[in-house]
């Protein structure tokens, strides 16, 4: 499909759905693609990645922020406490600040080095065992206590059950977001990312429909 194409879709959208040209952040989910894909992709002129690792994000960005300016990096992924330090150098958003040990964690990193990437809390819609992500009913409190530690939350972020219908759970956490007057809605991807516009998603997580499907090898 490629990046000209699902560019153009998003745009789509953003008419369809009566939204500003441009209010929605296209990230390109570049986890497990190879260098050669992401650098096409950079050479297309865009900037912001996303990646599920941070390790593998620490071995693959550093090399591309050397000859491409102006690079975003957003950590989509489950972050270990014991990673954070390292996740503040090298990306610009955390989504997945999904429990209160990790928000802790962000916070006295963020008080030592005097920066914070902007962050989006996680909330498991689905309530589904093998996911993370703090819970509905729970997650109108720790908005409360990460705005009690200073940090800078900037939405919510979700990722639906695969067997339902996605955009239930993009309203839910649309209403939620509403109610804490958060603006950010990290929501959609590949297969579902104009259900996800339709309903307020201001950050959109697209891989293979950019990339290529990805090869675990």
């Amino acid at each position: 499909m490629g990046l000209s194409e699902i560019k153009q879709r998003v745009h789509k959208a953003e008419a369809e759905a009566g939204r500003a040209p441009g209010s929605v952040t296209l990230i390109a989910v570049s986890k497990v693609q190879p260098d050669a894909r992401v650098e096409a992709v950079l050479e297309e002129g865009h900037r912001t990645f996303g990646e599920n690792r941070v390790q593998e994000a620490a071995g693959k960005w550093p090399g591309f922020r050397e000859r491409f300016d102006g690079i975003d990096l957003h950590l989509i992924g489950p972050l270990q406490t014991n990673k954070a330090r390292q996740a503040f150098d090298l990306f610009q958003a955390i989504h997945s600040v999904d429990r209160p040990k990790l928000a802790q964690t962000i916070a006295r990193l963020a008080q030592e080095v005097g920066h914070c990437p902007d962050l989006f809390l996680q909330v498991n819609t689905g309530e589904e065992n093998q996911k993370v992500g703090v819970l509905p009913a729970d997650a109108d409190a720790f908005v409360a206590d990460c705005r009690a530690l200073d940090l800078p939350v900037k939405g919510l972020m979700c990722i639906p059950p695969v067997d339902e219908e996605p955009s239930l759970h993009f309203a839910l956490l649309a209403k939620m977001a509403a109610r804490n007057d958060l603006s950010g809605l990290s929501m959609g991807m590949s297969g579902d990312f104009e259900r996800a516009i339709a309903l307020g998603a201001t950050h959109i997580r697209v891989g293979s429909a950019i990339f290529g499907e990805r090869d675990y090898g």
